[in-house]
């Protein structure tokens, strides 16, 4: 089965999303306002089945409410059952309330997984306070009980914060962890993509990690394959294509390629043997064979 391990929807009639609404400010991946809109399943559908996928990941995307999106995501897949849907939820693993948020994740059957954002951007992340996370004892026991419930966690970071990562998820090694969007590489040569190249190398090292091979619109912007290219190669070598996965982090990358362009680009570059495991496989093995 071909499998998006990475793509968002929303509506924001059903659902409250702070950052999607809020218009004129520029974020790390660019001007939001053309996807300031609804992102709903048949949208996403016909593009994904057109390029001959059948199921899809759900990740969270910052809603007000994380147990109201994922409520409504789990009603979408409910409402549609020949489209293998499950998701990836937002709990604050350091809340004091987190045990009774993951139960009530539990009683949903789509969910396979938690994301709590460690790093966007160096400068939204001052602002934040995310970078604190991967030094915060809380942050550290909730990966531990996601663990012990089967749950994934998705892991979204800078450069500058993997080594620390590794540290941290050194420490669990029960608990599957699925690097997003390549760990955000800024640059594909250089200063940058050293940093980058040393922290991938280190977070390689743990058996209990995976890397989306998605979201590189967002860093390269307008350009294309060949400047990924440098990028994927560093992924492939580095965690092989049996602990690799293709995302099309639709659609925010929908601001540079449509669907069909985005998924050529990465076959493109991915050498063909390797596309059952990207493209399906891993995304499969990760996400859905230890549903509940």
């Amino acid at each position: 089965m071909k499998i998006d391990s990475h793509h968002h929807l929303w509506n924001l009639f059903e659902v409250d999303y702070p950052w999607l609404m809020e218009t004129g400010k520029e974020r790390f991946f660019g001007n939001p306002k053309p996807i300031q809109r609804n992102y709903l399943i048949d949208e996403y559908r016909t593009d994904a089945k057109d390029n001959g996928f059948e199921g899809s990941v759900h990740i969270q995307v910052g809603a007000k409410n994380g147990l109201e999106e994922a409520q409504w995501v789990q009603n979408v897949a409910d409402k549609n059952p020949d489209w293998n849907l499950v998701q990836v939820v937002y709990c604050d693993l350091t809340s004091p309330e987190r045990s009774e948020v993951l139960k009530q994740y539990s009683q949903l059957s789509t969910v396979a997984g938690i994301r709590q954002i460690v790093g966007r951007s160096e400068d939204e992340d001052r602002l934040s306070g995310t970078n604190n996370l991967l030094f915060d004892d809380e942050f550290l026991k909730g990966l531990k009980i996601i663990a012990e419930m089967g749950y994934t966690f998705d892991l979204q970071l800078t450069p500058p914060l993997m080594k620390q990562a590794a540290r941290v998820f050194s420490r669990i090694p029960k608990l599957n962890v699925v690097l997003c969007h390549a760990g955000s590489p800024r640059a594909n040569r250089g200063k940058g993509f050293e940093l980058w190249l040393e922290g991938i190398s280190q977070l390689a090292t743990l058996p209990n990690m995976r890397c989306k091979i998605s979201g590189l619109p967002m860093f390269f912007r307008e350009k294309g394959s060949v400047e990924y290219q440098p990028i994927i190669n560093v992924c492939l070598n580095s965690f092989g294509p049996s602990r690799c996965m293709f995302g099309s982090n639709f659609p925010v990358d929908s601001l540079y390629k449509d669907y069909s362009e985005l998924v050529k680009s990465y076959q493109f570059a991915i050498p063909t043997e390797y596309h059952p495991n990207i493209f399906g496989q891993v995304a499969f093995q990760t996400y859905f064979s230890n549903l509940k």
